[in-house]
């Protein structure tokens, strides 16, 4: 299986942008998917995850960002607004697993840089 994400950049502070993840997985609507970030010199840290019916969203970045997916693109998406210098980092999308913990993902995509500037 194979996730490829798109859309990171360089956003000034307070502005948006919009991730998308696409997997080759034949059951992706069956997956839990979720984003993770990892900053310079940081642990990779949990943004949000998606199940059938359900989300979930780390701390930071509560009432800011919004995961959603559409099974028919076989495609999640990473909505956010607000962005905040601290939220510069690596984001990285994660296919079939479940809630907040990296080790509980099987697959991973390759990382799209996003940069906030003040």
């Amino acid at each position: 299986v194979q996730l490829v994400e798109s859309g990171g950049g360089l956003v000034q502070a307070g502005g948006s942008l919009r991730l998308s993840c696409a997997s080759s997985a034949r059951a992706f609507s069956e997956h839990g998917m979720a984003w993770f970030r990892q900053a310079a010199g940081k642990e990779r840290g949990f943004v949000a995850f998606i199940g059938w019916n359900s989300t979930l969203y780390g701390d930071p970045v509560k009432g800011r960002f919004t995961i959603s997916r559409d099974n028919a693109k076989n495609t999640v998406y990473l909505e956010m607004n607000s962005l905040k210098v601290e939220d510069t980092a690596v984001y990285y999308c994660a296919g079939r697993g479940v809630g907040s913990n990296p080790g509980q993902y099987d697959y991973w995509g390759q990382g799209t840089q996003v940069t906030v500037s003040a």
